[in-house]
């Protein structure tokens, strides 16, 4: 394949949603500074190339999860060091939502483990929507499957993105997961589409999966009618006592570069997020994938049940990197005189 057939100019950075898996081989195995010249091309046509997006992830209910996910600590299929708790209680998240806009977050994730959530349950997360969006922050929630019903309920409730993560590609799927389809998935995605909700959906490597399954699963997001307006890329963390210990293979930092480029190039117009998997991540690795056009972290020392960098060295790299995030307007307002702050 012609590969410079990929040249990006200027006008000519639209989304697709026909790629071939052809096409994205062809880009992934580009010489290195052609793929993060391309890569980094259309990121500047369709984002400040200097902004990161930063957002906090809550587990609001933990544990005893019906579904055999193999790579999660929260299945009730498997022995692992998380316990089954009950859905937190609505002040304890409004109060976490608060400290994480003071952090310098500007949206959260409420993630439950449940396969589907029950209406009383949604009643609550509701509740909890409605008042974390008057604290000023973009919304997301991730509940597991929804019906179009319980998606119109979050979105009137104020709920912004709805994520529901793919996972890996048709071919791998099977190998982690037996208890939800892909086809599940899709509809899941269908009915936030359907009820005017912004959609969050990415997946994991590192579980076993084959470069070809990386890129699988990239074409799965951008064939899609509308791309995810937030694609998430988790790296995967030792877990123990799941079975995806058994085939785990992380990727090498220049393959994960790669794909977050050929992520950007398939989704011009979609947020990249570097995900779980940070705190094995060096600080060149990390500028290597903003560079590739990742705009988007989650901050907080736990994301779910498993480690996240901490919040001061993320500020500390983006500052070292020139970059903006809302990190600023915390430090900003820090350094104001106590006279000028708002009340």
């Amino acid at each position: 394949m012609n590969v410079s057939s990929f040249s990006v100019v200027k006008g000519s950075v639209l989304p697709r949603h026909d790629w071939t898996r052809d096409e994205a081989q062809a880009l992934y195995d580009l010489p290195f500074a052609d793929l993060m010249f391309q890569a980094q091309s259309v990121h500047r046509a369709n984002f400040d190339p200097n902004h990161v997006e930063t957002a906090s992830l809550l587990s609001i209910k933990t544990g005893g999860c019906p579904e055999d996910c193999g790579y999660c600590s929260q299945s009730a299929h498997y022995k692992t060091d998380v316990k089954a708790t009950k859905l937190m209680d609505h002040d304890a998240v409004i109060a976490t939502a608060r400290r994480a806009k003071e952090s310098g977050a500007n949206r959260f994730c409420m993630a439950a483990a449940w396969r589907n959530p029950k209406d009383k349950d949604l009643d609550k997360v509701c509740d909890m929507v409605s008042e974390v969006k008057a604290l000023g922050l973009e919304t997301c929630a991730t509940l597991g499957m929804l019906t179009r019903e319980q998606a119109d309920r979050l979105r009137d409730a104020g709920l912004d993105f709805y994520n529901h993560n793919v996972d890996t590609s048709p071919e791998f799927y099977g190998h982690i997961i037996t208890t939800r389809t892909m086809q599940d998935r899709i509809e899941t995605l269908a009915h936030a589409r359907e009820s005017g909700l912004k959609v969050c959906c990415g997946g994991i490597v590192g579980m076993g999966e084959q470069v070809e399954d990386r890129l699988g699963m990239l074409m799965l997001l951008a064939n899609l009618a509308e791309h995810p307006e937030s694609v998430p890329i988790n790296l995967w963390n030792e877990v123990k006592g799941v079975p995806v210990n058994g085939t785990a293979n992380a990727p090498d930092p220049i393959e994960m570069v790669r794909m977050i480029a050929v992520a950007r190039i398939m989704m011009p117009k979609s947020v990249v997020r570097l995900s779980a998997g940070r705190q094995y991540m060096t600080d060149e690795m990390q500028a290597l994938c903003f560079l590739a056009g990742a705009n988007s972290i989650f901050i907080g020392d736990v994301l779910l049940t498993t480690k996240n960098p901490q919040t001061d060295k993320d500020a500390a790299l983006l500052n070292r990197l020139g970059m903006t995030s809302r990190f600023d307007e915390v430090r900003t307002a820090d350094q104001a005189p106590s006279s000028s702050r708002a009340i």
